[in-house]
């Protein structure tokens, strides 16, 4: 599990012309709102994922179709490139993203809803995210509003969970809830002190951790798909919130102790209902 600065320069070059085509096709093609740039986004992560040495093994439940909101626990940046790799969808983040160098403009390109911290958009956002939602787009929510660790799940928040109301064919849309967890580098479990290679949270420097990681050898990262729900089997979006938290900690876990099971087994959400 060393580190090679030479293997982290290779990497870094490789993911600078990668950047680059997505640029230049990626632009024109949502400009002329051409079909490919719903599909260029997904190629983007899976090249990513390659350089980066990331293996993502994905297992639990199939991926529901059409317009839906998938929700999962946030670890790193990484977890939009190894969930993008999978899920087709536009991902909710946090709007000081937007003004990112290079990763900003990315995400501007993925067609990325920008969300502000503050009570006085929460109207205009949840209206945003639903008229998205209403015309066919699949969005990606990381409901605890920031990252862990990677050893813990943090609370989820429940506010943009009331945006899984949204109408589509007379039925609210699908919530399907996904746990991520990072488990090994170069074969071996990646353990409570190796995960911040990866985890980045607090007051972690973006450059430097990037950095860092790119020089490490090829890692896993677990992706658990459960079972989707919908708004109205829940008493409210705060009983929605808590019944996604528990499956989702509950795969991530799993994850953690290198004992999954292929399909998770949820909770009855009568029972999340009753103990709310």
């Amino acid at each position: 599990m060393n580190r090679s600065g030479c293997l982290a320069v290779f990497r870094g070059i490789l993911l600078a012309w990668v950047a680059l085509f997505i640029v230049v096709a990626q632009s024109p093609a949502l400009a002329l709102k051409l079909k490919i740039s719903e599909v260029l986004p997904r190629l983007w992560h899976g090249w990513c994922r390659r350089i980066l040495g990331m293996d993502v093994e994905v297992r639990g439940s199939p991926l529901v179709s059409g317009p839906a909101l998938f929700v999962s626990n946030h670890i790193s940046y990484l977890d939009v490139t190894a969930i993008g790799s999978v899920v087709d969808g536009s991902f909710v983040s946090r709007a000081d993203v937007r003004d990112w160098p290079i990763f900003g403009f990315l995400s501007r390109l993925q067609k990325t809803v920008f969300i502000e911290r503050r009570p006085r958009y929460a109207r205009q956002q949840m209206l945003e995210l639903s008229g998205r939602l209403g015309s066919g787009d699949r969005l990606i929510l990381f409901p605890e509003g920031t990252s862990s660790d990677g050893n813990m799940i943090l609370p989820f928040k429940s506010t943009l969970f009331a945006v899984a109301e949204t109408q589509v064919d007379g039925r609210s849309i699908p919530v399907q809830p996904i746990s991520i967890a990072y488990t090994r580098l170069d074969g071996f479990p990646l353990g409570r002190l190796l995960r911040p290679i990866y985890a980045w949270y607090g007051d972690m420097e973006f450059a430097p951790h990037f950095w860092q990681l790119l020089g490490y050898g090829r890692f896993r990262v677990e992706i658990t798909i459960h079972d989707p729900v919908r708004f109205e089997d829940f008493e409210s979006r705060k009983v929605l919130a808590e019944y996604c938290e528990q499956i989702v900690v509950r795969g991530f876990s799993q994850s953690l102790s290198g004992r999954p099971t292929n399909a998770i087994q949820s909770k009855s959400r009568s029972t999340v209902s009753s103990a709310a």
